[in-house]
């Protein structure tokens, strides 16, 4: 692993972040809208292309599983027992937070850098695991903080990316052959799902006053997402590395899951249900400056521990 590739990413991704800023500040823009077109249009066509040209196997399907699994059962728990701690919405906000990371336009790049093919297409399968937590339980969970039950499931029903993703199922199984033009043009928006989704930090930022800064969330936040992540990551690897055996790449591929920093959607989701977006900017917002100080001895320190290095 070269550290210095690996630097110029992150970096880039905190640009994106400072132009997000430098909108809202400047040109007063809305962060609101930008929000709904990442959840209802740029995310599903993102994962329906990536889907359909990774040509899912019983292999991939199982690893999306299993992270949906394992970040919904994070979420479940972390949402009762911060529930005597925090008030509804900053606990609903803390719930969602701690199943998730910026897998997608943060960890996807940096995968690009460190994995072969064959390891970002194992990685894009994790994310996509990750990704349906997002879009079911933990926006089920954020839902909950402000809404009934029957309003919080109707939410997501609506939300597209649980549709591309049985499309891009279907597609696939019954080996629809999809015009190379449409697979070109949905192309482009893996560019705008990185750099929204980066922006959006930012253009949330530019709008937040000291006032919601909260130390007792932001903790919270931290610890979830640079200790307890690491651990689930290094113990997931070294327990499969014990029964099935597992190559590096995808431990690599794991290990990276553990160590980017909380994901952008918290924002994007909060926006979107107007749950305290301000506060899950600044955490969010914390967590990714860090991370270029700290990802890469992080995850080399993690590679050693699971005897990759």
């Amino acid at each position: 692993m070269s550290y210095a590739d690996l630097y110029q990413p992150l970096w880039m991704l905190l640009a994106f972040v400072a132009l997000g800023w430098l909108c809202a500040r400047r040109l007063a823009l809305d962060p609101r809208p930008i929000a709904t077109l990442l959840v209802y249009v740029i995310a599903p066509l993102t994962f329906f292309r990536a889907l359909v040209l990774g040509d899912p196997g019983a292999d991939d399907l199982l690893l999306s599983a299993a992270l949906f699994l394992l970040s919904s059962a994070i979420a479940l728990l972390v949402a009762r027992l911060a529930r005597p701690f925090f008030a509804a919405e900053e606990s609903a906000l803390l719930a969602f937070s701690s199943g998730t990371g910026n897998t997608g336009y943060f960890g996807l790049p940096i995968a690009m850098v460190l994995l072969p093919p064959e390891g970002v297409t194992q990685y894009l399968f994790c994310l996509l695991g990750i990704n349906l937590f997002e879009f079911t339980v933990g926006f089920y969970l954020s839902a909950r903080g402000r809404f009934s039950v029957r309003h919080s499931l109707s939410r997501i029903a609506r939300l597209p990316l649980i549709y591309a993703f049985l499309a891009a199922l279907l597609v696939s199984r019954i080996d629809v052959p999809l015009p190379g033009a449409l697979l070109d043009g949905l192309d482009y928006f893996k560019y705008c799902y990185t750099v929204l989704g980066m922006m959006i930090i930012g253009m949330t930022l530019g709008r937040v006053t000291l006032r919601e800064f909260d130390t007792r969330f932001i903790a919270a936040c931290v610890t979830l997402r640079y200790i307890v992540w690491p651990l689930l990551s290094v113990a997931a690897v070294a327990l499969l590395q014990a029964s099935v055996g597992i190559d590096a790449t995808l431990a690599t591929a794991l290990l990276l899951l553990g160590v980017v920093p909380m994901a952008s959607n918290v924002v994007v989701v909060a926006m979107e249900l107007n749950i305290r977006p301000e506060k899950g900017a600044i955490a969010v917002l914390l967590t990714t400056l860090a991370a270029p100080l700290l990802i890469p001895p992080y995850l080399g320190a993690l590679l050693v521990l699971v005897g990759l290095e």
